[in-house]
């Protein structure tokens, strides 16, 4: 049982950190101004909602595999990452199929309040869910060791949940930027 619990746990990873670099590939493509509408919101949202079920998936693996001590920490984690799944699934299946099919229908008008631009309610759906995300991977960090290739992911986990601060600065700061956006970019 261990052995298939590992392999999804790693798979997913790996699909997971897939995901994460096509979404700062497409997020960097649309702020140099290479991808324009409807493609660049297609994209963003696209490979972000493709990280939503292999994160689950990996700290779920994570919650099965952990020693019974540190069973609390990965409980912990995967409460976060339910709610961080939650809100930016709501987020993106309304972006990519209400939002952007109605609004290339001239529709904008009927949806304005359904679409994500900065301060809206769909922008603070984004933002609890990085939030979220970033409190899932610190309240993993102890079930790591500070030893061998467990203290590389260990690492990551900790940077990933240290960003958060940046993160809510930039969605909570009361004047969006392109600029802005790039200090949340790590």
């Amino acid at each position: 049982m261990n052995q298939t619990i590992y392999k999804i746990g790693f798979w997913s990873g790996l699909i997971a950190f897939v995901s994460t670099v096509g979404y700062v590939i497409v997020q960097l493509l649309q702020v140099v101004g290479v991808l324009r509408y409807p493609l660049d919101g297609i994209l963003i949202f696209g490979t972000s909602l493709c990280i939503v079920i292999p994160f689950i998936l990996e700290i779920l693996s994570l919650h099965y595999l952990a020693s019974d001590e540190k069973k609390f920490w990965s409980h912990a984690s995967l409460i976060f990452v339910i709610m961080y799944s939650v809100f930016v699934t709501a987020n993106y299946v309304v972006q990519l199929a209400t939002v952007i099919p109605m609004s290339l229908k001239g529709a904008t008008e009927e949806i304005r309040v359904l679409n994500q631009t900065p301060h809206s309610m769909f922008w603070d759906f984004d933002a609890l869910g990085y939030i979220f995300m970033g409190l899932a991977t610190l309240f993993a960090v102890p079930i790591f060791e500070k030893r061998g290739f467990q203290k590389l992911v260990r690492s990551f986990f900790l940077a990933n949940g240290l960003v958060t601060p940046l993160i809510m600065f930039v969605y909570f700061y009361p004047t969006f930027s392109d600029k802005l956006v790039l200090v949340g970019l790590p």
